[in-house]
This record gives C-alpha cells, sequence and structure tokens, in this order.
C-alpha cells in the first residue's frame, strides 16, 4: 500500500462517467484492505460491506428448490452477488451480464479481490451488454434465477433505460425470461413502494428483504432492501 494510503489501479472514461477502482487501507482499522469502485466521482461499491450483494443470490436460491439451476446477474460490479450464488452447488451456471466492459477487464486482469475465484470458475460465462435490455426483449434462454443489481435503486438509476423495467409492463416483459417457479430478485439502496406495487401487479408472490448492517465508516447503520418475486 503506498504512502498515502489509497491506490488507484484504474481510472478510465464510461458512457456513464469517470470510473475508478482504488484500493485502500482503513485508518480506522489497520490492516484491513478494501477495493472501492466510484463512478462519476460518486462513491459505488465496496469490498467492506458486501452483506446485502451476497444476501439477494442467497435468498433467491432458497426461495428455488430444484437442482441444475441457470441463473442470470445483471451487473457484475466486485463479483460478490455472482460468487455467492457459484457457492450453491445446485447452480449449473451463473452468467452475468455487465454494460461497462472496463468492470469485465478488471475481472480479466486480476485487479478485485476475487478475480483469482471467478476467473477459474466453469460455471461462469460474463457478458457485455445491457441487462435491461436483454429483459426487455424476446427471451433466448429461460433461467430459473434473474438477480438484478445495477442502479442505486428503482427511483436512483444509474442511466434512463432502466425506467420501464420497474413498470409492471416491463416486469411482465422480464418474466418471460424466467423459466417455471422462477424467481427474479432485485437490489436497491432504499425502500420502493411504487416498485413494491408494480411487482404485486405482475407476480404472484412478492417479499421483500431488508438487510440492516453496521457501517463503521460512517458510523451508523445502513438498510438495503431486496425485492423478490415469483409466479
Amino acid at each position: 500500500m503506498s504512502n498515502s494510503n489509497l491506490e488507484i489501479l484504474a481510472y478510465e472514461p464510461s458512457p456513464l462517467g469517470p470510473l475508478c477502482l482504488r484500493r485502500r487501507e482503513l485508518l480506522s482499522q489497520p490492516g484491513t484492505i478494501v477495493t472501492e469502485v466510484t463512478l462519476n466521482h460518486e462513491f459505488l461499491m465496496s469490498s467492506l460491506y458486501t452483506d446485502s450483494e451476497r444476501a439477494l443470490a442467497q435468498t433467491a436460491l432458497e426461495m428455488h428448490s430444484a437442482k441444475d439451476l441457470r441463473v442470470l446477474v445483471g451487473g457484475l460490479g466486485l463479483g460478490y452477488t455472482a460468487r455467492e450464488a457459484l457457492l450453491s452447488d445446485r447452480v449449473a451456471q451463473v452468467e452475468v451480464v455487465e454494460l461497462l466492459p472496463q468492470v469485465i477487464d478488471w475481472l480479466a486482469r486480476g485487479l478485485v479481490p476475487l478475480s483469482p475465484e471467478l476467473c477459474d470458475e466453469q460455471r461462469l460465462v460474463v457478458t457485455e451488454g445491457d441487462v435491461y435490455q436483454r429483459l426487455a426483449g424476446p427471451p433466448n434462454h429461460l433461467f430459473d434465477v434473474i438477480l438484478i443489481d445495477v442502479d442505486h435503486s428503482p427511483q436512483e438509476r444509474l442511466g434512463e433505460e432502466s425506467v420501464s423495467f420497474y413498470t409492471p409492463e416491463g416486469l411482465q416483459a422480464a418474466r418471460r425470461h424466467l423459466a417455471t417457479d422462477g424467481v427474479l430478485g432485485v437490489w436497491s439502496y432504499a425502500e420502493s413502494s411504487p416498485f413494491a406495487d408494480a411487482l404485486h401487479a405482475v407476480f404472484d408472490h412478492v417479499r421483500i428483504e431488508p438487510i440492516t448492517y453496521d457501517n463503521q465508516l460512517i458510523h451508523q447503520q445502513q438498510t438495503d432492501w431486496l425485492f423478490f418475486a415469483r409466479g
């Protein structure tokens, strides 16, 4: 670790603004190294707190009882959602759809903590593309589980391309990509009653899970929200 306590691993332009991958040692926790991503100079994600990203996969898989599951993950990020799905021996394949080629390149170049593990995983396929555009179109393959972790929340999106996904019409289109008994899971940093209503309009079973954790960086509790739907 450099004397400045911060190492910039990658800094490059993207259609959504400057994209930065950085690594630093926490001053409040000496010896604890975290990898972080900022987008357009705003904090996006960290390897320090991954409870809700992992719970997105855990809970969705708990809701599906079958084996040989095909999982689609929207958004690669630092890879924690995909890795959690791959930890299950009931999962046959995980396809990750990531919009930004830079993020895919970070994984391939070994710049993120999970690179060695994920790059050796034969069940993982990483595809460059827009997952929202994919789900709005006709399905080429059906998935047992679809996990979306891209936007901050249904109301606070990284781009306007995803607006329709959070509507009943968009969810109906996404539902066509689910196999029988398939589960849809969506991550959000905030609760969203309009999105919950849209899910209820399309799916028979809706489950909303708050995930609360102690964020020691800001010395307060935070709650992320996970939305699940089936049937």
